[in-house]
């Protein structure tokens, strides 16, 4: 089917009406005993209630939770203990992308699949509802601002829906496989579209609005390889960083200058492998980043990383080289070179730290006779250059404080580089600094105000060109389903 023309808005509606009927099939038919909780498990609503009804009970035993009168037991999990409580944060363990963390149970329960069959299936569809609204001393644009380009306005970020199977990688008898379909509609489409699947939406009609097949993979769980392995194919989250695109993914609503011009979704084979409970080794190769494997602009790029994780689960150093190749000029054909660092200061405090350098060759010169194509940006070359590399580097900080087990304060800094302005637009080292508060009403509801200050150093880098200096506030709704 086409989605061109007039018929484009309608197939963009029905892509993820499709996605959820056919995986409640699937949910309706696949039931572990072994793994499915009880009916009453959270939130505790009887299969005879009518859909609706066993849905808002979820809700409603999440955000009024009756007097605990036992002492839930931990379950089984193979590796170092988790390093954080979450929620309030994002993730309990120290992230690794291209892999679901090796050894941690499936524990998560959704409203949603509590309702379609009381959670009692591997196969899990959930996702949310992420509006947002910003107030700029920009009038114009808010860019290289990531998520919450659009200046002063109230919109959809994000509306997600998920359809996933985890492996179990606890156990070690068995090998065991997941996989996972995601259908992303809203204005932060911009930011994960992938040359190739439903490019058109942004790099021909410049919609502010659109849907992208985010995320479509399948993971094939080995134990046999040293503490197990797992084998992932398909499209799938660029792999080093602290942030994500997706937005319960984060510390804060919106995004660092680091991450908004990195590469985003990578689309090959991923392999990661637990050596032990310190050491993880990961090797992949893909089509080069954010590319369809059948478009012109990819090219067999390789992707080798490795974690090291301290006894005490204080420190993980997780260093990438990402998507290598000839590193010559096409569609976001970056050179990525990331090296993370968590670090935890006490029970209720911790920081994470990133840093990159990315570069690209035989960049056309933004004024030469030598045009820009494929959807890519030109650079600021030297005089003279009808080609020239263009660099860039950055370095972010996270540091967080918990509150209690619903609230944490979050505080960001963040410094780029983009020596030829291939990545912005303008050739300027700039700054950023945010405070944010996250607030979860129950396990479904998350509210994070921001306020944050950013600094183009070099030229007018904000408002298109009118302002050194931006100034936003601005904050996200995660309704989570």
């Amino acid at each position: 089917m086409s989605c061109a023309n007039s018929l484009r808005s309608r197939c963009l509606v029905r892509i993820p009406i499709l996605l959820l009927v056919l995986c409640c099939a699937c949910c309706a038919q696949e039931k572990d005993p072994a793994t499915s909780p009880p009916d009453t498990a959270k939130p505790g609503a009887a299969v005879d209630k009518a859909f609706f009804a066993r849905w808002a009970d979820f809700y409603r035993q999440d955000w009024f939770p009756a007097p605990a009168t036992t002492t839930s037991v931990a379950p089984a999990r193979r590796g170092v203990p988790s390093p954080l409580d979450s929620p309030p944060f994002p993730n309990s363990d120290w992230s690794y992308g291209g892999s679901p963390v090796i050894g941690e149970p499936d524990t998560n329960s959704y409203p949603l699949m509590s309702a379609i069959n009381g959670a009692r299936s591997r196969t899990k569809i959930y996702g949310w509802l992420d509006p947002t609204l910003n107030f700029s001393t920009s009038s114009r644009s808010n860019a290289p601002e990531a998520n919450d380009v659009y200046a002063n306005r109230f919109q959809l970020n994000q509306f997600v829906l998920y359809a996933e199977r985890l492996p179990d990688s606890v156990q070690r008898e068995h090998v065991d496989w997941g996989y996972h379909l995601t259908a992303l509609y809203g204005t932060d489409y911009r930011y994960t579209t992938g040359k190739g699947y439903l490019s058109g939406q942004l790099l021909n009609d410049h919609r502010q609005y659109g849907l992208d097949p985010t995320l479509e993979y399948v993971d094939i769980y080995i134990p046999q390889v040293a503490q197990g392995m797992n084998v992932r194919l398909g499209r799938f989250i660029s792999v080093p960083g602290i942030e994500a695109q997706l937005a319960p993914n984060n510390y804060i609503f919106s995004h660092s200058l680091l991450y908004a011009i990195d590469p985003f979704t990578d689309t090959g084979l991923m392999a990661t492998v637990k050596l032990n409970d310190q050491w993880l080794v990961q090797l992949g190769i893909t089509s080069g980043h954010d590319v369809a494997p059948w478009t012109s602009d990819a090219k067999p790029s390789g992707t080798a990383c490795v974690s090291y994780t301290s006894k005490p689960v204080n420190d993980n150093f997780y260093l990438c080289a990402n998507g290598i190749n000839d590193a010559k000029y096409a569609y976001n054909n970056l050179q990525q070179y990331d090296v993370t660092w968590y670090h935890k200061f006490s029970k209720t405090v911790h920081m994470a730290t990133e840093s990159w350098y990315m570069y690209e060759r035989d960049v056309p010169a933004l004024g030469g006779t030598i045009t820009a194509e494929n959807g890519a940006n030109g650079a600021y070359c030297f005089a003279g250059e009808q080609r020239c590399t263009a660099p860039e580097y950055a370095v972010v900080n996270f540091l967080q404080k918990e509150l209690s087990a619903h609230d944490f304060l979050s505080f960001r800094s963040d410094f780029l580089d983009d020596k030829k302005g291939q990545r912005t637009g303008f050739a300027s080292k700039y700054s950023e600094n945010t405070m944010m508060w996250c607030h979860w009403f129950g396990t479904t509801v998350q509210l994070r105000p921001e306020l944050r200050f950013e600094r183009a150093w070099d030229q007018k880098a904000y408002d298109n060109g009118r302002r050194h200096d931006q100034l936003t506030v601005a904050s996200d709704l995660i309704f989570h389903f």
